[in-house]
């Protein structure tokens, strides 16, 4: 089943960019968060 092989790199490639995508998203939430706490 070479369509399969296909999707598996697809989706070991995608989930890494999620991965970082999601840590990125979670650092600027963070970020806000102690924003909004240092300033009230």
């Amino acid at each position: 089943m070479p369509n399969q092989d296909h999707d598996y790199s697809f989706w070991t490639k995608y989930k890494r960019f999620a991965s970082t995508e999601i840590l990125m998203y979670l650092i600027m939430i963070v970020g806000i968060a102690l924003g909004i706490i240092f300033l009230s």
